[in-house]
């Protein structure tokens, strides 16, 4: 909702003023606020503001493998307005109820409790991309009518403007790509079990979607917003956080698993993050396994673990006799997205290790021994950061 709008309803309904209702909007974590791009000729735009919420759908409650965590217990389906059970005589097997015993103290933490179940459902969906369908970014490019989408018709990602998700689309009307759900994607989106009030509010879920991720990154600081790469190195000199120089430099050191401080006299050091004895942080985009709807630049994390020869090997690859892990750097990605303090079973020939997040290190039960494991980031240089922004 535009800030202005926002003022005016809340204006109507409650005795605030003006510099009470500046300072919620800003100071609190509840709301993002973005700039809009210019609505009228002479340039002039408002700002968005955008609800956000910490609180999740619990990934492992659908799976059977959860029972006390901090994320809700809700059938999917139910929140996609759409679950066939709950409309016949057979029971979900999956709860259905916001006031649970699990789920209303979740709700009453984060202040939400005062939400009907459509606005909670709404929430829950443009503050969490792995709910939604991803975004075809094939359609978006080519000049077909399916763009250069192979799979056209059989897609089963959704064809819709980028650009109008980012809110800068220049051609209105007169584009060229979907602005708005078609038939073929809403009959596919049925079928995938979203509800058809749902279906009608996705472009608008999409593109606060798009405006949340664009603000949240690690430490939930921006980076694109305000920054032309994808990360960005600061030190805490005492007075606040500055930039650090030569950061690319830095960055293609720190996406060597092998380093562990970066080149020249003051040096970072990575594994306590720390630059002549000065605090040290990395900010950087999501994860590229999270697959954000819209998400231009996220990072590709890549695993490895120590050799035998005090080299570095990426899960997934072969070692020097040939040797592949059970599982890929990918995979353990998307497991530690999941769940940072999870232990995972890794095969390779005959041994089977586990991989620790906690620690980072590979162990061998049966020997008792250990390696360890690092997390790096694949390096991306300014250039390839230009051009694929140009795109």
């Amino acid at each position: 909702m535009e800030i202005s709008q926002l003022h005016r309803k809340v204006a109507q309904r409650f005795d605030i003023t003006e510099e009470c209702f500046w300072y919620i909007i800003k100071k609190c974590a509840r709301f993002a606020v973005v700039q809009s791009k210019p609505r009228t000729e002479d340039g002039e735009s408002d700002c968005i503001v955008v609800a956000k919420t910490s609180l999740r759908l619990c990934k492992k409650y659908s799976k059977d493998e959860c029972y006390e965590c901090q994320d809700l217990h809700l059938c999917k389906y139910y929140v996609y307005g759409n679950c066939r059970y709950g409309k016949g005589r057979k029971e979900c097997k999956f709860s259905h109820d916001i006031q649970s015993q699990h789920n209303y103290p979740l709700l009453r933490e984060c202040t939400l409790q005062e939400l009907n179940e459509d606005d909670l459902f709404l929430l829950l969906l443009q503050n969490d991309p792995a709910l939604l369908p991803e975004v075809c970014a094939h359609y978006n490019k080519g000049t077909g009518f399916f763009g250069a989408c192979t799979f056209m018709e059989g897609c089963t990602k959704v064809h819709i403007c980028q650009h109008f998700v980012q809110d800068d689309c220049l051609f209105g009307t007169k584009c060229k790509r979907l602005h708005s759900i078609n038939e073929h994607s809403r009959r596919m989106l049925e079928e995938r079990g979203l509800g058809g009030d749902i279906i009608h509010d996705l472009p608008c879920i999409y593109q606060n979607v798009y405006r949340l991720n664009s603000q949240t990154i690690s430490t939930d600081q921006c980076v694109l917003v305000h920054f032309n790469l994808p990360y960005k190195w600061e030190v805490n000199d005492g007075k606040g956080w500055r930039d650090l120089r030569n950061m690319e430099e830095i960055e293609r050191a720190y996406c060597d698993p092998k380093n562990e401080h970066s080149p020249g006299s003051r040096s970072v050091d990575f594994a306590s993050m720390t630059r002549n004895h000065q605090p040290v942080r990395r900010l950087s985009t999501v994860s590229s396994v999270s697959k954000p709807a819209h998400y231009i630049l996220t990072t590709e994390w890549i695993w490895y673990y120590k050799g035998d020869h005090e080299n570095w090997i990426e899960y997934g690859q072969p070692d020097d006799k040939q040797r592949v892990t059970s599982v890929t750097s990918r995979d353990l990605e998307k497991a530690f997205q999941e769940d940072n303090n999870a232990e995972v079973t890794v095969i390779k020939g005959n041994r089977h290790y586990y991989v620790s997040f906690q620690d980072m290190y590979q162990r061998n039960p049966k020997h008792n021994t250990k390696r360890r494991v690092r997390r790096r980031p694949r390096f991306v240089s300014i250039n390839e950061v230009e051009a694929k922004a140009a795109q």
